[in-house]
């Protein structure tokens, strides 16, 4: 019987390598990968029009577009995670001294508010450093991928025919999250940010997810096997990639920040529920914190009944 090929959209990662070189294949079904270059872009297409079968995901973008109906659902599988301590910048004449300096001020979010990078540097000012979120003007670039959110009152949109790089550079707007390129008069917000993570992680066990991979629902609910079929492949795929880490095969920056969490944890890129409960609750209570959520969801609840006990 020819097995179903199924329309996905997926970054190619070291641990995703194995799927799109077919070097590892699901057993129920055939990945058809489309090239998509920025992956955001199939983020908001699989928002707005289910055009993926299968589709990488932002997890608050994930988070948002569940909380107003969006008819997919997510594996526990999170392709994408970093530390974000490094992700503010500052205009270095604009007098911020502290995290707390942003207070009153005006600070730029590349993108939309619900983009993942900026819910974790927002925890990060506030539970790490005690800044008043709600006491800073939060200004966009980009609209949300889920058309249906509406932000709080504090988060604004800058207006076009700007730059938010040009923004912060003239100092008319003191920091931002997520500027692209070297932006003039900048600097990280906090010093030594990398080893900030690293610590974080050390204290609390986080290393923060950014993405997941999402299936569309009328598909899960017509094959019984999907999800656990994905969940294997993609698990089967990162145990590859670990293995090539453990052999000092693997050798870019995104590999070397594995590494050293591998050292630390033993999975760099755990999957499953309970591995990642620590930072699943965390990205739901700061979703809720930040006015992405109105209420939080059940941790359970975001996952295929038939996935939820699986680990990898």
């Amino acid at each position: 019987m020819t097995k179903p090929a199924l329309k996905t959209a997926l970054v190619t990662y070291g641990h995703t390598q194995p799927l799109k070189d077919g070097i590892v294949k699901p057993r129920t079904f055939e990945f058809e990968f489309e090239d998509v270059p920025v992956i955001i872009k199939a983020f908001r297409r699989m928002v707005r029009g289910l055009e993926f079968d299968i589709s990488e995901m932002a997890m608050t973008t994930y988070l948002c577009a569940r909380a107003h109906g969006k008819a997919f659902t997510a594996l526990p599988v999170f392709p994408m995670r970093a530390f974000h301590h490094g992700a503010i910048l500052v205009n270095t004449n604009a007098g911020i001294r502290n995290p707390r300096d942003l207070e009153g001020k005006k600070v730029g979010v590349n993108r939309g508010y619900t983009v993942t990078t900026g819910l974790w540097a927002r925890s990060v000012l506030q539970h790490e450093y005690g800044v008043d979120l709600r006491k800073v003007t939060w200004v966009l670039s980009g609209d949300e991928h889920v058309a249906e959110y509406r932000p709080p009152s504090n988060v604004v949109s800058m207006e076009p025919g700007r730059t938010l790089e040009d923004l912060v550079a003239s100092g008319e707007i003191v920091a931002a999250i997520g500027l692209k390129g070297d932006v003039p008069n900048t600097a990280p917000l906090i010093p030594d940010a990398g080893e900030k993570g690293f610590e974080m992680l050390r204290r609390t066990g986080i290393f923060p997810i950014n993405h997941t991979v999402v299936v569309k629902n009328d598909l899960l609910a017509t094959r019984a096997d999907l999800a656990p079929d994905a969940f294997n492949a993609f698990a089967e795929a990162k145990r590859v990639y670990v293995q090539r880490l453990k052999d000092g095969a693997a050798a870019s920056a995104s590999d070397q920040v594995f590494r050293r969490v591998m050292e630390m944890t033993g999975d760099p890129l755990p999957y499953g529920i309970e591995p990642n409960r620590k930072a699943l609750e965390a990205i739901v209570q700061h979703s809720v914190e930040q006015g992405i959520l109105t209420q939080p969801f059940a941790i359970e609840d975001l996952f295929p009944e038939n996935t939820r006990t699986l680990t990898a």
